[in-house]
């Protein structure tokens, strides 16, 4: 039986990545923007900047990520808030209001808190709103959506005057993501939060963070703007007020960036890439979001429990076609549940892609499929549904390809398309034995999918006892090499037994006036003050 606090998991994880991916938003590999590159078009003037308006593809409920952990949250959150460390644009972990940091054996990481670190209301920033902040990222009904990743603390405390030791329950090698802001952890104050108790994150108690920005006014549905303080450690950025405009409707986010009405705009739907890249006034930039799409079985329902049924769909569906065709060439074909940018560390781009080829594929190929269809307990076919979110119509178009293929081995699919939330019901839900998962790695963690959809209690309810054995050794190995080695192995397991079928990986394209650009613009470019990256081009 899944375990519940693992699937309510994987729910905002998928939640996470359909709530900006609400159309195709996908470039192959070979035309995005290097991790390390500046966005925007011309050198930075450094010229001052009054405002920027910026489009968002949705909404949010709570400027406090924990209750509603989607990107956008992230997105939002970050203009403000800080972790003890943050991730840089290369994947990189680097100082945030911890200016350094030692684990000093496999349980325990001492973390070093700088001396100008300061909310802005003024107040310093203390290893005991560090603690408050972590207990409350824990907290369950506090922050119901990511208090697993820190669910492994066994305790945080100060053993010095700016010094806090965090102490695991088990050795976590994922642990070292999970204290920045693409984690878990976004760093309060505990005086801010005590005075607005039950209205932290609303439009009325707003939020207060460490970052370059306060928050000034929050419109549910609306936006939300804030402005620059001179507290932050980093400096003073050269953008003076950041309003983040929710234009959820893609025709609508394109006309206000062709009338100049917003300077920059997130989610550039791939069905609209030509009209986005012919405006005159902006210029689409775009980088790998760590994104992964793929067909999932469920092992417990028939006739998914049979290997060669599993096959069978493994063969029937044309990845090159679906990416080539329906994705209009911009989507790069997955060979694995790991992207290629989460071990970067280990591999360039190249390398990183030939590492992971190296994973048994499946290729288009309807009289394999057939013949595995043959060789199962369901010969003659059978019946089966499988859902997409109405959000993710990229996923309903490969679906309808899928389904037309297996038509000709005497598979029936229905192909049902639902909104969102109903959605996320069918995933594991006893009936659907097929489905997608649609997942965005936030952490950086190269190893954070693979744990999550192989691991104990995963949704496809599939046990293998070498894979397990490969996930604990990963989850302890510090050396970065023999860590992809491992999770690469469980990757080339889980492909031979055909469990989770990879189709592609994302990528994000934004929009950024003619005027502006940005430093450092890769897959980890929103999950830290961002804002302060921007600058007046000319």
């Amino acid at each position: 039986m899944i375990q519940l606090r693992r699937f309510t998991r994987g729910h905002r994880l998928l939640a996470a990545g359909a709530a900006l991916a609400a159309s195709a938003l996908l470039l192959s590999a070979c035309t995005a923007t290097p991790p390390s590159a500046p966005a925007g078009t011309g050198v930075d003037t450094g010229a001052q900047i009054d405002e920027v308006t910026v489009a968002l593809p949705g909404s949010v409920s709570s400027l406090y990520v924990g209750q509603e952990a989607g990107i956008i949250n992230y997105y939002v959150a970050s203009v403000s808030q800080e972790g003890l460390v943050k991730i840089a644009a290369d994947g990189s972990i680097q100082p945030a209001l911890a200016e350094s940091w030692t684990q000093t054996d496999a349980t325990t990481f001492v973390y070093q808190l700088r001396e100008d670190a300061t909310f802005q209301d003024g107040t310093p920033v203390t290893v005991d709103d560090v603690i408050f902040s972590i207990e409350k990222a824990q907290d369950a009904e506090v922050s119901p959506n990511f208090s697993w990743l820190l669910a492994g603390i066994e305790s945080a405390e100060q053993t010095a005057e700016r010094e806090l030791t965090i102490t695991l329950a088990s050795p976590s090698v994922s642990f070292q993501w999970a204290t920045s802001t693409s984690g878990a952890l976004y760093v309060t104050s505990r005086a801010f939060w005590e005075e607005n108790e039950g209205k932290v994150g609303t439009s009325d108690g707003l939020i207060l963070g460490s970052g370059p920005y306060k928050v000034t006014e929050y419109v549910p549905d609306s936006f939300v703007s804030f402005e620059r303080v001179d507290t932050w450690w980093g400096g003073v950025p050269t953008v003076k007020s950041v309003r983040i405009e929710f234009i959820p409707d893609d025709n609508t986010r394109l006309l206000a960036m062709q009338s100049g009405e917003v300077d920059m705009a997130f989610n550039v739907p791939a069905a609209q890439a030509a009209q986005w890249e012919d405006l005159d006034n902006a210029a689409v930039r775009y980088t790998p979001d760590l994104s992964y799409v793929g067909l999932q079985f469920d092992t417990a329902i028939a006739p998914f429990g049979d290997e060669h049924v599993r096959k069978a769909i493994a063969h029937s569906i044309d990845r090159d076609a679906v990416v080539d065709k329906l994705l209009r060439g911009k989507a790069e074909v997955a060979t694995a549940l790991i992207t290629p940018e989460s071990i970067a560390s280990v591999y360039d781009g190249a390398a990183a892609r030939e590492a992971l080829a190296a994973v048994p594929q499946y290729d288009f190929d309807l009289d394999a499929a057939a013949a595995e269809l043959a060789k199962s307990e369901f010969p003659d076919g059978f019946e089966a549904e499988i859902t997409y979110p109405a959000s993710g119509p990229q996923l309903g178009q490969a679906a309808q390809s899928l389904a037309q293929n297996l038509a000709k081995i005497g598979v029936t699919l229905t192909v049902t398309e639902v909104p969102l939330e109903e959605w996320y019901t069918t995933l594991a839900d006893g009936v659907h034995g097929l489905g997608f998962m649609w997942y965005f790695s936030t952490t950086g963690d190269p190893g954070e999918l693979s744990s999550w959809i192989l691991g104990e209690g995963n949704a496809s309810h599939y046990e293998n006892p070498e894979i397990a054995a490969l996930l604990a050794q990963a989850a302890v190995e510090t050396d970065q090499a023999k860590r992809a080695e491992l999770l690469i192995e469980t990757n080339t397991l889980q492909a031979a037994d055909a469990i989770d079928l990879p189709l592609w990986w994302g990528q994000s394209a934004t929009a950024f006036s003619n005027d502006l650009g940005m430093n450092d613009y890769g897959p980890f470019a929103f999950f830290s003050p961002w804002p302060a990256a921007l600058y007046r081009a000319g």
